[in-house]
């Protein structure tokens, strides 16, 4: 006899799906709409153009992304993983300002400093030119390193994404038990084995994922590639769409370089297996740090400086110094338009991602079923997209949602409403949402997992609704870190090139686009302006994460 347990009439029974869940997948399906429409272009003919692109351009597109990233990837783990394990597990001189001087090139955007040592490397640059003056050398006397090349950027891109896995790292490693450092010490482990056999493992998953962000950026980007010459997914889909007027060839090489981040993705999955990466003690003490003297404390100095040296001291000065010899700064009235724009743009982007991504760690919070956490990881895969990829997924359906508002009002009014959502503040605003929703929804997440469930108990006991509670209870709490997500929103879309590239109103340039634009006619000198700017936004989150870092450690005092 089967005993059915009837649920008592005052049971307070909620339903399968309400406003919240409505919303959160209401979000993640329009967050999730340029993905699908660039996907979908896979399947759509192109006639002969995409013969000819597979015959002629699309192996040197591969071969050069493939390369580029490889490399990349390989710089920035050993760069970020390295200078991470000095600075976290021992005592050298400088080693507390070396803590956040590793950090200071994430401040400065990838085509900022490519046009800074194109202009310092190149024949007629400085450098060059200082040691033909020097040694009375000629054009054919001596060999230098071309910068202008796939080596040089991926050179560039390294002292540019090393901080990904440097920060992800150092946040690793500064979490580890003592007791498991202490063991392998005990068993006979020096330094180098211990960061091989303990450290490195341990810290495994956060170093995959810094890698991950770094080739994630090294495919969107567009400024460093196009300026030194190098044939990428990216500069194609330009070249595709702006060039040939292509737009379903361009889209379907947004669909392949899409497919480059799924598979990049995958692979770090695949990668883990069934590996599971656990701390096997609950003591954290004081990390033991090894005094380095002599030439160890040298060499350990040199490498901390060279990464700072040269990813941020040396493109900073090499603007700094352009700025001064420039007659005009051009801190003039363009000068401020395009200020405002950028800031306009960054204000809007930031403040609509934290809203969005507050409604979606909310929703997740009340309804935390694998339906609406499935609804919620879709709505924050766009951080894993390059920009390109995200503008070409932009507008073609904008542009189609144009076409039919333009037509119906021909036919029924007789007037043509013209663009009303592509080549808008709407197209380019959307697309910054899509790509970097992620960035605001994570931190609205992680603060909302520590505000205790009891105080959710305490105000539906006192009557309130879940947006009163949220309005009354969590926002207060909450306050800080969403303002840090929004800072951290407002200065990639500043920096974002390619997405606002495409997708930007008419005559509505930023700081990005004006110093790629003098970069471009080879004025690097006026790029000063612009790129100290740009530089000096990024350098407010640099500082932030700086700061964040020490107090990670467990039991950190603050």
């Amino acid at each position: 006899m089967t005993d059915l347990v009837q649920p008592s009439q005052g049971a307070i029974r909620r339903p399968l799906v309400d406003r919240w869940t409505l919303a959160t997948a209401a979000i993640a399906a329009v967050i999730a709409v340029p993905i699908v429409v660039v996907l979908s272009y896979l399947a759509v003919p192109t006639g002969d153009i995409w013969q000819h692109l597979a015959s002629t351009v699309l192996p040197r597109y591969v071969a050069n992304t493939v390369w580029l990233m490889t490399g990349v990837g390989v710089g920035t783990l050993v760069i970020g993983a390295g200078t991470a394990w000095l600075v976290t597990l021992h005592r050298f001189p400088g080693r507390d300002l070396f803590q956040w001087l590793l950090l200071l090139p994430m401040a400065v955007p990838g085509y900022i400093i490519a046009y800074t040592y194109g202009g310092l490397m190149d024949f007629a640059g400085p450098v060059q030119s200082g040691l033909r003056a020097y040694f009375g050398w000629s054009r054919r006397d001596y060999w230098f390193p071309e910068i202008r090349s796939l080596g040089g950027a991926i050179t560039v891109m390294t002292l540019v994404l090393y901080p990904y896995v440097y920060l992800l790292a150092r946040a690793a490693f500064t979490e580890q038990s003592v007791c498991v450092l202490e063991a392998s010490r005990t068993l006979g482990a020096g330094p180098w084995r211990r960061f091989l056999r303990v450290g490195l493992p341990l810290a495994r998953p956060a170093i995959a994922a810094g890698v991950a962000l770094a080739l994630m950026e090294t495919l969107n980007d567009l400024g460093t590639v196009q300026h030194f010459a190098v044939d990428t997914f990216t500069t194609g889909i330009f070249r595709t769409w702006l060039g040939l007027g292509e737009l379903a060839a361009a889209a379907q090489l947004a669909a392949i370089l899409l497919l480059f981040v799924i598979a990049l993705l995958l692979f770090e999955r695949w990668s883990r297996g069934d590996a599971r990466y656990h701390q096997t003690s609950g003591r954290y003490r004081q990390l033991p740090s090894l005094r380095l003297r002599g030439i160890r404390a040298g060499l350990t100095v040199v490498a901390c400086s060279l990464p700072v040296l040269l990813g941020f001291l040396v493109p900073v000065g090499v603007l700094v110094w352009w700025a001064i010899r420039s007659e005009a700064l051009g801190f003039d009235a363009r000068f401020l338009q395009l200020t405002l724009h950028s800031v306009s743009l960054g204000a809007l982007a930031a403040v609509l991602a934290v809203v969005l991504s507050l409604i979606l760690a909310y929703g997740a919070r009340l309804r935390p079923t694998p339906v609406v956490r499935g609804f919620v990881r879709l709505a924050s895969i766009g951080y894993a997209v390059p920009g390109a990829v995200i503008a070409v997924g932009v507008m073609l359906p904008f542009a189609a949602i144009d076409r039919t508002i333009d037509a119906w009002a021909r036919a029924s009014f007789g007037v043509s409403t013209g663009l009303i959502l592509s080549g808008t503040v709407v197209a380019v605003t959307f697309a910054y949402l899509v790509r970097f929703l992620a960035i605001s929804f994570n931190a609205a997440e992680a603060s909302l997992a520590k505000v205790g469930r009891s105080m959710d108990d305490a105000g539906r006991v006192l009557g309130r609704r879940p947006l009163e509670i949220l309005a009354t209870i969590h926002l207060p709490l909450l306050r800080p870190s969403l303002l840090a997500a929004a800072l951290l929103v407002f200065v990639d879309v500043i920096k974002e090139l390619p997405a606002t590239l495409i997708l930007r109103p008419f005559n509505f340039d930023t700081l990005a686009i004006y110093a790629y634009d003098l970069a471009r006619d080879e004025r690097l000198a006026e790029v000063a302006a612009p790129a100290l700017a740009i530089l000096a936004a990024g350098l407010g989150p640099v500082i932030l994460l700086a700061r964040s870092i020490g107090r990670s450690r467990p039991g950190h005092s603050a």
